[in-house]
């Protein structure tokens, strides 16, 4: 079973050209769930206004993303990992996975019931519990082969998706004039511009933090900006855009139901689609998580493969049995503490540079660093305080004030030396390979 370097580095030979993880990238943005974004936006604001706040929320993500994404390009490890030596230390990496591997997995067994239903729905057949077992068990085989797995079911799923939905939306676009839909005021309550972005940039923000599980498989710092803002800007675009028109179009910001409404294969395969090329990544990404929490709480080296096995099918249950969706809200205020992790992170690597040295051991031999210190308790209450601006303070954007609030403390510890490590602790694969 494919462990996908999971503790050690990404090596040269196991890199894939950009347009490989571009692909990946743009399904993650591309989503059913961005159209509700821009639904969500459309119904609210004009379409100028929608176009605005897709376009500054996608800066303020590709910004992070690049800069935690060439983090993860350079040292070749999975997000999880990096953070024992972007700040966090071994005992808040544990922490970190942990929290990737809860709110991710969550989110996977959301998506699998949402499939479900829409498949039953639409089709009839076995009950929702048997087709979300049958989705959650379907996507757990792909990402249990991998990466290279995962990069074939997008090959697949990217293009399919877009054609079949391009027909939805260019079915029910076609009875409207689009000048007039982009010129005609939101059918709903207005959203304020700010609003928006705050939309926008929260909805991926998750994805920024764990964007090096995604880019440590990239060639060079200029894939990673290719990949992200190509991804990023034309799932915003071409997704987000539709949607806010759909919405101006049917006075309502329910649009899913448009683009699923076709009965049959059509509808079938857009929901299989939309979903599939999304989900894979959230249970990747859980898996990579727990793999460095459980390695830290057993002092072993668990096999991502294992893992990932093992969270699926949990997911997968968790799904079936419907209820994960009592548990959206402790997802949704769980999102609230991972801005705060892309700030420190960028912070400590680009201009702090305290364990810069750790880093470069091992990276000629596609080994991790062989020790990291165990934690480092200024960066655990800069954490803390960072969040809570995000989720209190209501000026501004909330994701953007807890990220620069967390880069700003951060530096400015540093600056004064109080980032003081306390305990060093080896890493799994030392070890493991000095037993």
């Amino acid at each position: 079973m494919a462990d996908d370097y999971s503790l050690n580095r990404v090596p040269e030979r196991a890199r894939y050209p950009w347009l490989s993880v571009a692909v990946q990238r743009f399904g993650q943005v591309s989503a059913l769930t961005q159209f509700m974004l821009g639904a969500t936006l459309g119904f609210s604001m004009t379409f100028w206004q929608s176009f605005w706040a897709l376009t500054l929320g996608a800066v303020i993500l590709e910004a992070a993303m690049i800069l935690v994404g060439i983090i993860g390009m350079r040292e070749g490890l999975s997000t999880s990992m990096l953070a024992r030596w972007t700040g966090f230390g071994r005992g808040g990496s544990a922490v970190i996975g942990l929290a990737i591997g809860v709110s991710l997995i969550g989110w996977f067994g959301i998506q699998s019931g949402v499939s479900a239903r829409g498949l039953h729905a639409l089709i009839g057949g076995p009950p929702e519990w048997a087709w979300a077992i049958a989705f959650g068990l379907a996507v757990t085989a792909i990402v249990i082969a991998g990466f290279h797995s995962m990069a074939w079911t997008a090959y697949l799923t990217v293009p399919l998706f877009l054609a079949l939905v391009a027909w939805s939306i260019v079915s029910e676009l076609s009875k409207h004039s689009v000048g007039t839909l982009m010129s005609q005021a939101p059918p709903g309550p207005p959203m304020t511009l700010l609003q928006g972005i705050a939309l926008v940039a929260g909805s991926l923000m998750v994805g920024a933090v764990i964007t090096s599980d995604m880019t440590r498989f990239n060639r060079s710092a200029a894939d990673v900006v290719k990949q992200t803002v190509l991804g990023v800007t034309l799932g915003e675009y071409v997704i987000g855009l539709a949607g806010v028109l759909l919405a101006h179009a049917v006075g309502s910001s329910d649009v899913i139901a448009i683009v699923t409404s076709s009965v049959g294969l059509v509808g079938t395969l857009v929901i299989i689609a939309g979903t599939l090329k999304i989900n894979d990544w959230n249970l990747y990404s859980s898996g990579l998580g727990l793999v460095t929490f459980i390695g830290v709480i057993t002092g072993r080296r668990p096999n991502r493969a294992v893992i990932t096995a093992v969270v699926g099918v949990a997911g997968t249950l968790l799904g079936a049995l419907g209820i994960l969706d009592l548990f959206t809200s402790f997802l949704i205020l769980l999102g609230v503490v991972f801005p705060p992790i892309a700030g420190i992170m960028i912070a400590e690597y680009f201009v702090v540079r305290r364990w810069r040295g750790e880093l470069a051991e091992g990276r000629d031999t596609g080994a991790a660093p062989p020790s990291a210190p165990t934690w480092v308790p200024v960066t655990l209450v800069i954490w803390l305080v960072a969040t809570l601006v995000g989720h209190f303070v209501t000026a501004g954007l909330g994701s953007v004030n807890s990220l620069v609030t967390a880069f700003v403390l951060y530096v400015a510890c540093g600056r004064r030396g109080l980032l003081r490590p306390v305990g060093v602790s080896r890493t799994e694969v030392a070890e493991e390979v000095a037993a």
